[in-house]
């Protein structure tokens, strides 16, 4: 059976990673019918595996499924007990899914004694399919509502993780609901969709020699976006420099990635790390960041593909901001500098429970 590539976000808000894939029955699917991709372009199809792996998951340990207003439920897992301590975590993507996470329930609530909750996005993988096109930010900043309320959660315990794409819809709801919050943590997401693709083109693109950046404009001048080639050249000179620079992935991460929802993702951030666009290609907070008041975390590292000096500088826009710079991380800090940045996120926790 011959393999084809397949396209999955590496990066929570940004990145595509190739995954080799044959056309078997559980590779991720969508509409079946040309009739169906009409209707519900973005609603990925389940094979009878993958719905078997979806309902196993909603059985785990700590597992519930939570319905929305809108009568789609969403897939939550929570670790830990701490009723003073309860974060939430928001993947990126959009329409990654929580696993790729997973060191956060890993970490803090066996070694800092945190409730930690894992959350899939309504269409991410473990959660419902919407057939209609609701794709906005206002209305995934109400669903994070929703699920907070549905948790019990309140000023008095709750926090905000988000990284990449989730970042923007932590400092997003933060920006509506901070009364709600008792801190903030944003991981690896600076507040301007147009200041990231400056940073890719200013800083990172040069970065790499210049036949290798010839090879990659020819190929994106060309629309290319799906060569073998190019996709290898993103992932061998890009991806294992900035996204994670673990000589082996973590198999959470390779697990989440292949679920991704590709065009969802696409619909919202373009068609690669290198070609931004989509819905989110004008976003830009940065100058509302001063309305944030909320204690706030500015998680970023040396080697992202966000500028680190963009988060630290973020920090000191919101009224009550802290940054942590993971010195040898990337995008995936969580992981790849997991210490650093699990003793990071303890601390600023501890110091807000200790005020």
């Amino acid at each position: 059976m011959k393999c084809k590539p397949t396209f999955f976000l590496v990066s929570a808000a940004f990145a595509l990673i190739v995954v080799t894939s044959c056309g078997d029955e559980s590779e991720p699917g969508f509409s079946e019918t040309q009739s169906d991709r009409a209707e519900s372009p973005y609603a990925m199809v389940f094979s009878a595996e993958q719905q078997l792996e979806r309902e196993a998951k909603w059985t785990e340990s700590g597992a519930r499924r939570i319905e929305l207003s809108s009568g789609h439920k969403v897939f939550t897992q929570t670790f830990g007990e701490n009723p003073e301590v309860c974060i939430l975590a928001l993947h990126g993507g959009p329409a990654a899914t929580h696993e790729y996470l997973l060191s956060l329930a890993y970490d803090l609530p066996t070694k800092h004694g945190f409730e930690v909750v894992m959350y899939d996005q309504l269409g991410s993988f473990f959660s419902d399919q919407p057939t209609e096109d609701i794709w906005n930010i206002d209305r995934w900043v109400e669903e994070v509502e929703e699920v907070r309320k549905s948790l019990g959660y309140d000023a008095s315990n709750f926090y905000l993780l988000g990284n990449s794409w989730g970042g923007i819809l932590a400092m997003e709801y933060a920006l509506r609901y901070q009364e709600h919050l008792n801190g903030l943590i944003v991981c690896n997401m600076v507040s301007s969709i147009p200041e990231y693709a400056d940073y890719n083109v200013q800083v990172l693109r040069p970065q790499m020699r210049p036949s290798l950046l010839d090879s990659l404009n020819a190929f994106e001048e060309a629309g290319d976006f799906q060569n073998e080639t190019y996709l290898e050249l993103i992932q061998n000179e890009f991806y294992n420099k900035h996204i994670c620079r673990l000589e082996e992935w973590p198999e959470e991460v390779d697990v989440s990635f292949a679920k991704m929802n590709y065009p969802l993702y696409d619909l919202m951030q373009g068609p690669s790390e290198f070609k931004v666009g989509g819905r989110l290609i004008d976003w830009d907070i940065t100058d509302r960041l001063k309305d944030i008041s909320v204690p706030t975390l500015m998680v970023g590292a040396t080697y992202d593909t966000m500028d680190p000096k963009a988060m630290k500088r973020q920090s000191g826009l919101v009224q009550d901001g802290q940054s942590l710079t993971c010195e040898n991380g990337s995008h995936l800090c969580m992981w790849d500098d997991r210490e650093t940045f699990m003793s990071g996120v303890a601390d600023f926790i501890a110091g807000i429970e200790t005020r």
